[in-house]
């Protein structure tokens, strides 16, 4: 289903989402992450330890409009206050808005490293592992020789095994002498392989806790970014809030000072008011909409092929989103146009049904760690399972206003978290599902299929 207009929905939640940006400034903020990144801190940090933004104590109200255009000084005044106050909040969002997207893109640039070094671990242990069992099986068939020549009399074996019966001819014990010497050269060939695979193997093994130290310590990195980038997500939601509730009256109260026919407000206070009511009812209308969507889905299995969503695993898993298949996990040839090119590798599974707007559920229950901007994959969410599996899922190429839960939330599986869009490096309406096991990405589609979830 369509929802041409869904991108303007404020998402639920959103006010709780302001009262905690609001609670930010005043040094409540839950974990309290430090603001810091290069690119965008000092601008996050102003505006989440309170400066430029404006709140509710700083807007004029209509009694102070009313009062201000008894008197032409006063008039102007206010004017001036207002037209400020417009321009703060219109800055204000976007200002935050850009850095919450250079926050995002250095949390996604920052997880590719990651993913290639985890990739490079993993190419690296599975060399090693390939190369320990040569040495394993190299050391095998020496030791079998070594048995063989060994039994029933120790080294005496190997001359009662070449040189029975063979003094009645001096030419068969040449060829017998040939032999053992054939033999031996053979063994000392399977030890010198033994010996090279065993070295490279340690080699490989050496490089490989090397490049799990690496892996680790950008993981720790990435952390970093995605804390403060959900910082930067949520300053940006408490501006976007603020501009929202604010602009229509102080718009209203701007246009109400500026008219000097008029003596009193009230036609202009009553304008903002009808204003006010046709929003809240064009958001009851949104949301509405989407409850429509989600019911629609449930009641036709997910709105798609493939098994549709939220369909239901086991352990709790449910499938993500309806549709069908159109990208599987691993590597794949990039699809260009004219912004850029898909990766070369890809670390999902990605879920098509034709349209934007389609709910997408939680795969399993968890705590949402990250909902926000996120690089190439878009507007994106995060879950983590939090039961010790280390297991964690993602979400990319939402829609824009299409999130339905906030950092800190916990959901159940099934649970709508938000609405599939064509965000970021994407190529059409989708949703890009990833799973996670401690950090590092998995093959979703095998991972899903062993709970019982087919993603086909």
């Amino acid at each position: 289903m369509n929802h041409p207009n869904i991108e303007d929905a404020r998402r639920p939640g959103q006010a709780s989402l302001v009262r905690r940006a609001r609670a930010a400034r005043l040094g409540r903020r839950r974990g309290g992450v430090a603001l810091s990144i290069a690119t965008v801190g000092a601008l996050i940090l102003g505006l989440l330890m309170g400066a430029p933004a404006a709140y509710a104590d700083d807007y004029p109200s209509w009694d102070d409009v009313q009062a201000a255009k008894a008197n032409e000084d006063a008039t102007a005044n206010e004017v001036g206050r207002i037209q400020g106050l417009i321009a703060t909040l219109t800055q204000n969002v976007a200002d935050t808005k850009a850095a919450a997207e250079a926050a995002g893109n250095e949390y996604f640039a920052a997880q590719e490293a990651v993913d290639a070094q985890a990739r490079r671990l993993a190419d690296l242990q599975a060399q090693a592992d390939a190369q320990k069992k040569v040495a394993d099986d190299s050391a095998s068939k020496a030791g079998q020789i070594a048995a063989q020549l060994s039994r029933d009399g120790g080294d005496t074996t190997a001359l009662q095994l070449f040189f029975s019966k063979s003094t009645a001819n001096k030419d068969q014990l040449l060829q017998r002498l040939g032999q053992m010497d054939r033999v031996l050269v053979g063994t000392q060939a399977i030890y010198d392989k033994a010996l090279e695979a065993k070295n490279t193997a340690q080699s490989l093994t050496d490089q490989a806790t090397a490049a799990k130290t690496e892996r680790d310590r950008l993981a720790k990195i990435a952390e970093d970014k995605m804390q403060k980038a959900q910082a930067a997500a949520e300053a940006a939601a408490a501006a976007l809030a603020n501009q929202q509730a604010n602009l229509g009256q102080l718009q209203a109260q701007l246009a109400a000072l500026q008219d000097t026919t008029a003596k009193t407000v009230a036609g202009y206070q009553a304008g903002e008011a009808a204003r006010a009511a046709a929003e809240a009812a064009r958001q009851a209308q949104l949301a509405a909409e989407r409850q429509a969507a989600i019911d629609a889905a449930k009641n036709n299995g997910g709105g798609g092929g493939g098994g549709g969503s939220p369909s239901a695993g086991s352990g709790g898993w449910v499938r993500p989103f309806g549709g069908y298949q159109s990208s599987g996990y691993g590597p794949r040839v990039p699809d260009c146009d004219a912004s850029g090119c898909s990766s070369s590798f890809h670390r999902g599974v990605d879920l098509a049904d034709g349209s934007c707007g389609s709910p997408i559920y939680a795969a399993h229950s968890g705590n949402v760690v990250y909902a926000g901007w996120n690089g190439g994959y878009g507007n994106y969410i995060k879950i983590d399972n939090s039961d010790g599996s280390g297991l964690a899922t993602g979400y990319g190429h939402i829609l824009n206003g299409g999130f339905n839960v906030w950092s800190g939330q916990w959901v159940n599986a099934g649970d709508v978290i938000a609405f599939a869009g064509n965000t970021g490096g994407s190529f059409g309406c989708h949703l890009h599902f990833e799973v996670y096991q401690w950090g590092d990405t998995i093959n979703p589609i095998s991972f899903m299929e062993g709970q019982g979830v087919y993603m086909g």
